[in-house]
Formats: C-alpha cells, sequence, structure tokens
C-alpha cells in the first residue's frame, strides 16, 4: 500500500512538454538558419561530428530529471506493517445498473457515467464505513466484497461498463439478492443498499418481493435515479462517435425514460427512500445524513501502517541523470562514430 504526501507537486511534470516544444522549435530554428548558411553537404563537412541523436538522447535524459523531481516532490510513501484496528461504521453495498439503457445521454455525461460520480462522491464522504459493489443488468455479479479500502472501491467502479454483462435487462431483484450475501452478520442493524438505476426494472414484482426480504433481514434499501422522465435515445458509438441509435423491431428509435416510481416503491418496501440523482451534492448530503443518523457497528480492519518516505530514490536517480545530462555532449563520440550503428557517410 502507498500514500502520495503533496499531490500538488504533480503539476511540476507539465514542464516537460514545455521541454520538449522548445526542443522542437529550436531544432527548426537551427534548421532554417543552416539553410540559409549552407548547404547539407557543406554543413556535413563543417560540422562532421554533430548528431542529433545525442540531442535528442539529453532531452529524453533532462525530461526523466524533472519526472523524478515531481515524484520526489510529491514523496510517495509505502506502508511496510500492517495492523489490525477497531472501526466503526455501517456497511454499505452499491448495485449499480450497467445495462444498455444507462448509455443514455439525458443526463451528463451519460447515465452510467453520472452513476459512478455519484459513487465516488458519496465513497470520498465516508470515514470508516466498509463498502461493497454489485453490478447488475438481467444478472447481478459481484465486483467487490465488503471492505475499507476506498481505493480499491473507486478502482473498481471506475472499470464498470454496459459490456461486462453479456445478457441485457435491470434486474433490481437478484441485486437485492445478491447483496444480502455481503453481509456477514445476521444481528447487524446497520446493512445498508445503495441502487443506482435508470429503474427501468424488466423483471416486475421481483424486486418488490426481495426488498420486502430484504427489510426482514434489516437490510435498508435507498434508491437513486438518474436519467430523466422525458427520457433519451441509446446511442450507439464506435470510438467515441455516435454512429446509429438503439431501435426495437420496429425500427422505431428506443426512447428509455427515468422510472421513478418502480425505485420509490422499492426504497419504501424496505424502509428506505428514493433520492433523484440530478444534482451529486444534495445526493451525498442526504446520504450522508441517513448514515449518520443510523447505528455504528464496531468491527475490526486491517490497515497499513508505518509509512516510510521514498522521496529519496527519486531524488537520487534525478541526480545521477543530472549529472549524465551534463557530461554528454551534443557532437559524436569517437567509439559511437567508430560503430556507425545509423550508417552515415563518414
Amino acid at each position: 500500500m502507498y500514500q502520495l504526501e503533496e499531490k500538488i507537486w504533480f503539476w511540476v511534470l507539465t514542464i516537460i512538454p514545455a521541454i520538449i516544444l522548445l526542443f522542437l522549435m529550436l531544432q527548426l530554428w537551427k534548421h532554417q538558419t543552416q539553410k540559409k548558411f549552407a548547404n547539407t553537404a557543406i554543413l556535413k563537412k563543417l560540422s562532421p561530428n554533430q548528431s542529433f541523436f545525442k540531442s535528442l538522447l539529453k532531452l529524453v535524459v533532462l525530461c526523466l530529471v524533472f519526472a523524478c523531481l515531481a515524484i520526489a516532490l510529491v514523496n510517495p510513501k509505502i506502508g511496510t506493517k500492517l495492523e489490525t484496528v477497531k472501526r466503526e461504521g455501517v456497511d454499505i453495498v452499491f448495485a449499480v445498473d450497467v445495462s444498455k439503457s444507462m448509455l443514455a445521454e439525458d443526463i451528463a455525461p451519460n447515465r452510467l457515467d453520472k452513476s459512478k460520480q455519484l459513487v465516488t462522491q458519496i465513497i470520498n464522504n465516508l470515514a470508516s464505513d466498509r463498502v461493497g459493489i454489485i453490478a447488475y443488468a438481467a444478472k447481478a455479479f459481484p465486483q467487490l466484497p465488503i471492505t475499507t479500502d476506498y481505493a480499491a472501491a473507486k478502482m473498481f467502479l471506475q472499470n464498470m461498463n454496459t459490456d461486462m454483462l453479456s445478457s441485457q435487462g435491470t434486474a433490481i431483484g437478484e441485486a437485492i439478492q445478491l447483496a444480502e450475501t455481503f453481509f456477514d452478520n445476521e444481528e447487524q442493524t446497520n446493512r445498508v443498499l445503495i441502487i443506482i438505476s435508470d429503474g427501468e426494472d424488466h423483471f416486475g414484482e421481483s424486486a418488490i418481493r426481495a426488498a420486502e426480504k430484504a427489510k426482514e433481514q434489516g437490510i435498508r434499501i435507498f434508491t437513486i435515479g438518474v436519467g430523466d422522465i422525458k427520457g433519451g435515445p441509446i446511442p450507439i458509438k464506435r470510438n467515441g462517435i455516435i454512429l446509429n441509435y438503439k431501435k426495437d423491431r420496429q425500427g422505431e428509435t428506443v426512447i428509455t425514460r427515468l422510472n421513478e416510481e418502480s425505485l420509490k416503491n422499492v426504497a419504501n418496501e424496505a424502509n428506505g427512500v428514493y433520492i433523484n440523482g440530478k444534482n451529486t451534492n444534495e445526493v451525498v448530503e442526504t446520504i450522508r445524513d441517513i448514515l449518520n443518523k443510523m447505528d455504528k457497528t464496531e468491527f475490526e480492519a486491517k490497515e497499513f501502517a508505518d509509512f516510510k518516505d521514498q522521496f529519496q530514490w527519486f531524488l537520487a536517480f534525478a541526480i545521477i541523470l543530472l549529472f549524465i545530462d551534463i557530461f554528454l555532449l551534443e557532437r559524436k563520440t569517437a567509439w559511437l562514430k567508430k560503430l556507425n550503428l545509423f550508417n552515415e557517410n563518414l
């Protein structure tokens, strides 16, 4: 496990493209100036040891110096010891709809990306709660079991897409049933399932029955609706370019709409509430208020401790490269000239 202490210093990396741009401008200016002075054959006789490769090598070394300095300033730290700590929190499972209807762009940038943004912001505002992730379409699939590793949760979340499940549809009931297996303590009173979807449940009453069963097991279900009630078409893209829109069997463009009613019914059956996902800040605030009012359960978690600085390695590497750059001449070296690796006319 690692930490980045001063992420703000990553701005130093912006110097690298500036250096590359200056190098290209300098080479262009040199080429034009030399062209005015003499032709190529004469220039080779006047400057037989001139080497573009060595100039390029110096550029690469200089860029690596700034890259190493940037990382050294950020100061990455590596955890060297795992410790078991006691924490108090709520167990939260996120069930994210990855059906094709989530590609609709009636909410920016599209329903699925908006769902990811919402879950990410909720996780960013958690303190000591545990989280798990489920992806579902016509089937539900576990993505991440209950954990305190928020970085891993966000990584799994970002990798979710509408192609990860071959069967299409929206089986909210299956997602609820799968979520029940994520909670390991039957006496636990702080079980939360947050469903993020457009509410187009193609399996009818199964979601309501699953919500009733979840309530009996002490699971509260909160639903977040993403999309617009007016709806929108489902784009078919290739390389980010819209080729067409999904059509039904009659050749008509499919319009998918946010079904708030189904999401409200599921939430009401399991002692929860429905939240419209249009405003991210409102969603985060609502979820945070709900979690703060819930009872906290104590649990043990393993965490990395005793983080050690690693900046010295990158600083040393930058100094070594700087010395290499100082002693690296732009003209051809004698031994390299003899090798004639680039079949140059000597």
